[in-house]
């Protein structure tokens, strides 16, 4: 197929990647924004069936395939990049945009993937790419989250590449598609579990994201774990584990969000709770779960995007991003306090945002299909959310005890990528045909029902209620919340003298001893005689005891010529005759 619907957009993120830090500086900003909203364009245009064959060696690679499912998240992923580098305008290094640029190409060409084999490359893409997010910030705590979350990350592309070639060895075929129940099926499942943060593998996105530049944070929440739950989405619709894993992540995140004091670090365990949403959701399995899943990582995309905004904002004004050292900033940061909100009550799913027609469709799919202990987590889940993010978080961060914070810095391109991300929400929010058009299936639900609306702001005001009689004891503490990232923390030290110091240890022993050795034997092999005949002096030295005097000579006992050449010759004769007579 020809024409504007098969080329594949991930092509105009890297080539920009490429071209952008060559651009003069005072261009740079702009021409960042040109190459999303041209992707944007490309999306747009294609047709569903549109695809891209590259030959490589014996195969073809299916490098672009396009379907509902793919274009659902290739639309909100250039949407946020386009969001993003409205928001980071002047905020951002050359460095700091080839790298958004060339992570959000990266995880476009996961979603258009139709072979595993591309999708394994840009996967590997997308972590390399990501990581500088996170390094770009400049701290030796960023430095170490970054190394932490390059590890898992590229240990989970490791883990990948063998359930492909354990799969491609057993059925001869690349082609990704829903995968079957196999020693390999499994790996891959691993491989995407890492990187949708499924607990307990989840610890490198709490530790790394709140340590990231303030607009890297905003790239940082879109595209990893969304380009696993769509890959999940395509590969394993309909595993019971993921159901299951999915509720458990709903409320685990949300349990470490509501113990959490740092305001980008409460925003990522959230980040699990939400992916918990869309894992169930894949776990259920069917096309209105399906449907919810992708509705829901399209609209946590564009939420959470805007939250990241809203703390970044602060962050970037006073310096400051723990709960117990803000307070009092509603007067200073009004603007970036309502954008923020418009986040918050999205996330919290009220009627009139986008996360009240995404997230109730993944409870409506659960319900559907009678698993009514889902359901109730799903439900506890939101209560948690709306308890942290839509009002403890806000409360103490733009009300609360005043701190004497004097905000500093012009938020004016900042708070145009908050105005244009909090703008969609509602949009969607208001009008949810705007987002159920793109979703992969025909959606026949109705969120904006009395009884839907009646359960939900029933949730919300009792939650609200309970927050205003415990506001004493929900306030945040200095503290540090341990999770299971403590069982690699703790023992760091210790496996690192094993694992490295020791085996270093152990190796430079044996490379001395290998060159000791060499030694001894280039020196005894120029002059044999000489070298043993003065080796007990040479012994004696070494242990303090003067026997012989005299440094070691190589000439002094060596053999002539002759001597050597009548030996051989001798040797020679014995051949003759041994072979004359047959002895």
């Amino acid at each position: 197929m020809t024409g504007i619907g098969s080329f594949p957009p991930a092509l105009v993120f890297l080539v920009g990647a490429l071209l952008l830090p060559l651009l003069p500086r005072r261009i740079q900003p702009p021409a960042f924004l040109l190459f999303p909203a041209l992707g944007f364009l490309l999306i747009s245009g294609a047709q569903t069936g549109a695809s891209v064959v590259f030959p490589f060696l014996d195969y073809g690679l299916l490098v672009y395939r396009v379907d509902r499912l793919s274009l659902a998240f290739g639309y909100v992923f250039t949407l946020i990049a386009l969001l993003g580098g409205i928001y980071g305008f002047s905020l951002m290094s050359a460095a700091e945009r080839a790298a958004a640029l060339l992570y959000a190409g990266s995880a476009l060409g996961v979603v258009f993937a139709g072979d595993l084999f591309t999708l394994f490359v840009f996967w590997e893409i997308m972590a390399v790419s990501s990581v500088y997010l996170i390094w770009a910030r400049g701290t030796k705590t960023s430095y170490k989250a970054g190394m932490r979350y390059l590890f898992f990350h590229l240990l989970g592309g490791s883990v990948l590449l063998a359930g492909i070639l354990w799969r491609f060895q057993e059925t001869g075929s690349l082609l990704f598609g829903r995968l079957e129940d196999s020693p390999a099926g499994y790996l891959i499942l691993l491989a995407f579990a890492i990187n949708a943060a499924v607990p307990p593998l989840h610890a490198w996105l709490s530790d790394s994201y709140p340590e990231a530049t303030i607009p890297g944070s905003v790239f940082l929440s879109a595209f990893t774990t969304k380009a696993a739950v769509y890959a999940l989405a395509r590969g394993f619709p309909g595993w019971e584990i993921l159901m299951w894993a999915g509720a458990l992540m709903a409320v685990y995140g949300v349990v470490f969000a509501v113990l959490e004091n740092d305001i980008r670090r409460i925003l990522a365990y959230h980040i699990i709770s939400q992916v918990g949403y869309m894992v169930a959701g894949v776990g259920l399995g069917t096309e209105t779960a399906i449907n919810g899943s992708t509705a829901h990582a399209f609209a946590h995309i564009l939420y959470k995007g805007l939250l990241f905004m809203g703390a970044g904002a602060v962050l970037y004004s006073t310096g400051r991003g723990r709960l117990t050292e803000l307070g009092g900033l509603a007067r200073a940061l009004p603007l970036a306090l309502l954008l923020y909100m418009v986040g918050a009550l999205s996330i919290s799913g009220v009627p009139l945002f986008s996360g009240f027609v995404s997230k109730s469709l993944v409870v409506y799919a659960a319900e559907r299909s009678h698993e009514g202990a889902v359901v109730l987590l799903l439900h506890l889940a939101s209560i948690g959310t709306f308890l942290s993010v839509g009002l403890k978080l806000p409360y103490f961060t733009w009300f609360g005890p005043q701190r004497s914070l004097e905000p500093a810095g012009s938020l004016g391109g900042m708070h145009l990528g908050m105005l244009f991300a909090a703008a969609i929400n509602i949009a969607i929010g208001i009008y949810p045909a705007l987002l159920y058009r793109v979703l992969p299936f025909p959606v026949d639900y109705r969120p904006y029902t009395p009884a839907h609306v009646l359960e939900t702001l029933q949730l919300l005001v009792f939650t609200g209620l309970g927050f205003w009689l415990l506001l004493g004891k929900l306030a945040a503490e200095p503290t540090i919340t341990l999770d299971v990232d403590w069982f690699y923390r703790r023992p760091a030290r210790v496996a690192y003298r094993l694992a490295v110091l020791a085996v270093d240890q152990f190796f430079t022993s044996w490379e001395f001893l290998a060159l000791r050795v060499t030694r001894v034997l280039a020196r005894a092999s120029s002059d044999p005689i000489g070298y043993f005949l003065v080796l007990p002096a040479l012994l004696a030295r070494r242990l303090s005891i003067e026997i012989i005097p005299g440094a070691y000579d190589p000439d002094r006992y060596r053999p002539p010529v002759g001597f050597i050449v009548l030996v051989l010759l001798m040797c020679l004769a014995g051949l003759l005759v041994w072979n004359l007579f047959g002895f």
